[in-house]
């Protein structure tokens, strides 16, 4: 019989709720937004399964959350949970998701207690003028377009497009989208003046000597130039290309945020942390290679955990250039499922790469996998990237192809055996 971790598309649930069920030394890291949720266009409207968030502290101190969203605030996921319950009984019965929130610069322990390790005040107060000026952008966009939407509309839409997060504010583009399905040219040039104001904001960061605090992550993307930035996906007519724009701090990429848990997973396990005790994701490189090479270099092979990264957001796209293909690989959850794979081949752990199919959320810029039926049974034949995309490195060795309500089911079952 194939392990799971030498599988590609599988479908076999059953063999991997085993896995969490008897494996007493493993390390899950899990993406939310499409994977424990559903995507919707505006974040105010997301609910949470409250047995899911009981389930998972089955798994306590084998369990983290990595997600580039947030824990606190009006559009935080813990404001979706105290939608269950009151703050005091989430506090006391420990139902806080644990884990790394905005990229990874802001950790949360079981009991709600929040901190953003390695970020200075200059930083922080940088950060609480952005949502402002996202505002101001869509107003100043829209009063050149004043035909296009009614004054009510634009309003709420602008309400639901800016999340006034902490330290990852961003403007979410998915309502207006939708709004402006029939106008698709409006929608384009509103995505090219968010992307503008994303590179003065970088600007504006420099020139108060904050030249390296801060980048621009787009979901969706189309991969890392060669100076390691993201790249927007534009619009096309029916394409919504990239629609959320995170104004986030320098280091909070989820590869990144791997070190950290797995730090703090050692840490909890042996009493020793291998990076240190205040490690942040802010003291880690940024290419792939050295941030395997950090791992090799400080972790104990013999501890290591079986590691199981969870995501939905990944993607690939082969532009034909006369002849010439062009592949770009992107997606939010890509790098940190990479880095997870790379650690279990280095390590020799059968890490697993679990991935949720998130098309048929709201949020329709996703591929949905495809399946076909052989021999009476069920296969998934085709994942989320571009078909021509022959050479991708990451296997995703599990798929749920219904989607998050899937996922739950076996995740659950999972905690009430372990």
């Amino acid at each position: 019989m194939t392990a799971l971790h030498q599988t590609a598309l599988s479908l076999d649930h059953d063999t991997l709720q085993q896995l969490w069920t008897e494996t007493e030394n493993l390390l899950i890291i899990q993406d939310l937004d499409g994977v424990c949720m559903g995507l919707v266009k505006n974040p105010l409207t997301r609910e949470i399964d409250l047995n899911y968030v009981k389930a998972t502290r089955s798994f306590d101190g084998h369990f983290y959350v990595l997600t580039n969203g947030e824990h606190i605030g009006t559009r935080g996921v813990n404001r979706i949970i105290e939608k269950n319950a009151d703050p005091q009984t989430l506090q006391q019965q420990g139902l806080y998701l644990p884990g790394l929130a905005a990229g990874g610069v802001q950790w949360q322990d079981r009991q709600g207690n929040v901190s953003h390790p390695g970020v200075t005040d200059a930083e922080m107060q940088f950060l609480e003028a952005v949502p402002q000026q996202i505002e101001q952008c869509l107003q100043q966009f829209f009063t050149q377009q004043s035909e296009v939407l009614d004054p009510s509309v634009l309003q709420t839409c602008i309400d639901a497009s800016v999340l006034d997060n902490k330290v990852s504010p961003t403007a979410n583009l998915n309502i207006f989208y939708e709004h402006l399905s029939h106008r698709p040219q409006v929608y384009m040039d509103l995505q090219q003046a968010m992307h503008q104001l994303m590179q003065q904001l970088l600007t504006d960061a420099a020139q108060q000597g904050l030249a390296d605090s801060f980048f621009v992550h787009y979901a969706p993307n189309l991969g890392r130039d060669d100076q390691g930035l993201e790249i927007l996906r534009p619009a096309t007519p029916t394409d919504s290309g990239t629609t959320d724009f995170q104004f986030m701090l320098r280091g909070a990429i989820k590869e990144a945020g791997v070190l950290a848990i797995l730090n703090r997973y050692y840490g909890q396990r042996t009493g020793t942390y291998p990076l240190g005790e205040q490690f942040s994701v802010r003291e880690t490189p940024k290419d792939h290679e050295a941030l395997l090479e950090m791992v090799k270099k400080n972790f104990d092979p013999a501890e290591m955990p079986l590691m199981v990264g969870v995501g939905d957001t990944v993607n690939s796209t082969v532009i034909d250039n006369n002849g010439q293909f062009d592949v770009r690989r992107g997606g939010s959850d890509r790098n940190f499922l990479q880095l997870i794979q790379d650690i279990g081949n280095t390590f020799n752990t059968g890490n697993l790469v679990v991935y949720i199919d998130s098309s048929g959320g709201e949020v329709k810029n996703r591929k949905p996998i495809k399946l076909v039926e052989q021999n009476g049974t069920t296969q998934a034949v085709e994942g989320p990237g571009d078909s021509r995309d022959t050479d991708d490195p990451l296997t995703l060795n599990v798929v749920f192809p219904q989607g998050h309500r899937q996922y739950i089911e076996v995740f659950c079952k999972a905690a009430a055996n372990r």
